[in-house]
């Protein structure tokens, strides 16, 4: 067993969002991600795994090509394998933590050409 406390883990940086792997299982891993106001992720999406975002404080907005949806506190979002999202944070720090599980946990960008 591995126990981690959110707030201790936290680590913000005013360039760019972190993401903090706090450890590797099997095929995936668990993160926190810390985002500053109005930092945003590139639109990705990771072709052969799940990943799963649960909102532990602050907030913002998740968009996917099917629309966006808000963010806050207690609230989770689920993307399947292969499905592009973009995270904008709103007007507050935000702390998230991730978990991201498959064969392949590697990220390609909407932007890329595609096979």
């Amino acid at each position: 067993m591995e126990h981690f406390h959110l707030e201790t883990e936290q680590e913000f940086r005013p360039d760019a969002h972190v993401e903090k792997i706090l450890g590797r299982y099997g095929d995936g891993d668990v993160t926190v991600a810390c985002w500053e106001p109005g930092q945003v992720s590139p639109d990705h999406a990771h072709p052969e795994a799940v990943e799963i975002y649960f909102c532990f404080s602050g907030g913002g907005v998740m968009r996917t090509e099917e629309g966006e949806v808000g963010i806050g506190p207690g609230a989770f979002v689920v993307h399947p394998p292969g499905e592009f999202h973009q995270y904008t944070n709103g007007a507050d720090r935000t702390l998230l933590f991730r978990v991201r599980y498959g064969t392949d946990v590697r990220m390609s960008l909407h932007n890329e050409e595609q096979d």
